[in-house]
């Protein structure tokens, strides 16, 4: 019934990414009341160092819904997903049930192995024995452009 995945997909892995090198801020940004810190950069930050733990097992997803969204995962963002990572009860999940990819949460206790949403508007899906479940991998992080 629960089952990792060992096919292949369309979105490839970031083999051996670029590496961008961005300033980060040595003081942290308040999303508060504004801070009197230094206004200097200490040191670099590569994107690729910081999402991606295991280049061959990482693929990206867009999001397409709203089922999510008490995650903070949102329509159009871009989800970084980890298959080295096994699946444990309470993380983010790529998962394939009855063949649609779907995201969400897993709940895997004692013999209950279900797929929460994130949006009251949305049903869990209790899975069944006579329903298909493989769990892809582990959602890692998101990328989100604003504006």
């Amino acid at each position: 019934m629960l089952e990792a995945a060992n096919s292949s997909f369309d979105w490839l892995p970031a083999l051996d990414p670029p590496r961008v090198f961005i300033p980060l801020g040595a003081a942290k940004v308040s999303a508060g009341f504004p801070s009197p810190a230094a206004d200097y950069e200490d040191k670099r930050l590569d994107i690729n160092e910081y999402l991606i733990r295991n280049p061959v097992s990482t693929f990206f997803f867009p999001v397409q819904g709203d089922s999510m969204q008490g995650a903070e995962i949102f329509d159009g963002d871009i989800l970084v997903v980890d298959r080295s990572i096994k699946a444990m009860h309470g993380h983010i999940v790529i998962a394939f049930v009855d063949g649609e990819r779907l995201v969400k949460r897993l709940h895997h206790r004692d013999s209950r192995v279900a797929l929460v949403a994130e949006n009251p508007a949305y049903p869990t899906i209790d899975i069944r024995g006579d329903m298909e479940l493989v769990i892809w991998g582990v959602v890692i992080g998101k990328f989100k452009r604003l504006g």
